[in-house]
């Protein structure tokens, strides 16, 4: 169920607020385009920034557009157990596929306590969990043999490895079965990923290109690499350009840039100098989606 193009959905807001009706057209959006699965509220969603019922409702509308379409995964975590089981569970009720569980950030826990926290959530709601491993966001790293105990548990079923170690792959392969499913988290690495054994990546850079990221995925899984080098060429540029500034700041301006959205965002996040801007707008260029910077 979870492979290919996995779009982490950025959350529009419209004067402070979430824009309920541009959730629609971000949904609608990804699934004309191809997209394999959304994440609404991770990451890439300001979830950091967003209330509870603010974020139960873009889990809500996405679920309810793309159902029985795309499966969706919503951001449940949180580095307070108690509040990701809240999380996981409001989620459930809401009909999501699954749970997006990031590392608890900030608290530093032992691999013991990561276990345990992954561990609670589990036995708590009866919903399927993507473990989240970004140690450049939650200064924890899972490692390998973490991972494989966390794995254990009969509802984890996958990871979204953002480490950027093409090595994570493999060391997942030898130490857990073959059925669980390993996403890439990094789409620069997305390609070396997959050749590795990955079977897909859940990424920002979908946001603004959804079809060639979906296309760049069915070649991979297709095995048809000399295609994906090519789409993997026309997306790298951009891959990079949309972390010149804090995420998802230049996202958000590619889509404003393509017509797509706005460029608003929440404190403590600002907009992206006109540095970032300019590397944004010529990389569009290089992808084919704009005609000139």
């Amino acid at each position: 169920m979870f492979k290919g193009s996995i779009t982490a959905l950025v959350t529009p807001f419209k004067n402070g607020a979430v824009d309920e009706k541009a959730v629609i057209a971000l949904t609608e959006r990804q699934i004309a385009a191809g997209t394999h699965g959304l994440v609404p509220c991770g990451t890439t969603g300001e979830s950091a920034t967003l209330t509870f019922a603010e974020h139960m409702r873009v889990v809500e509308i996405v679920t309810e557009v793309a159902s029985g379409q795309l499966p969706v995964i919503a951001g449940t975590g949180s580095n307070s157990t108690a509040v990701a089981i809240e999380n996981q569970q409001r989620a459930r009720d809401l009909g999501v596929d699954a749970g997006l569980v990031v590392a608890p950030y900030y608290n530093k826990p032992n691999p013991e306590g990561l276990y345990q926290h992954f561990k609670a959530i589990h036995d708590a709601v009866e919903l399927p969990i993507i473990v989240y491993n970004v140690p450049g966001r939650t200064v924890i790293d899972i490692d390998a043999e973490t991972v494989a105990r966390i794995a254990t548990l009969e509802r984890v079923v996958g990871i979204k490895d953002a480490t950027g170690d093409m090595a994570r792959v493999s060391q997942h392969r030898a130490l857990i079965d073959g059925s669980f499913v390993q996403l890439s988290g990094d789409d620069p690495s997305a390609l070396g990923f997959n050749a590795t054994g990955g079977i897909g990546a859940i990424s920002v850079t979908s946001n603004v290109a959804p079809a060639l990221c979906a296309q760049f995925q069915d070649a991979t899984l297709s095995g048809d690499w000399d295609t994906a080098r090519e789409l993997n060429d026309r997306l790298m540029p951009l891959h990079h350009a949309l972390f010149t500034s804090s995420s998802p700041g230049p996202t958000k301006y590619a889509m404003s840039v393509l017509g797509v959205t706005n460029t608003e965002m929440r404190l403590p996040l600002t907009e992206p100098n006109e540095a970032s801007n300019a590397a944004v707008r010529a990389a569009l260029v290089h992808a084919g989606l704009l005609d000139q910077a």
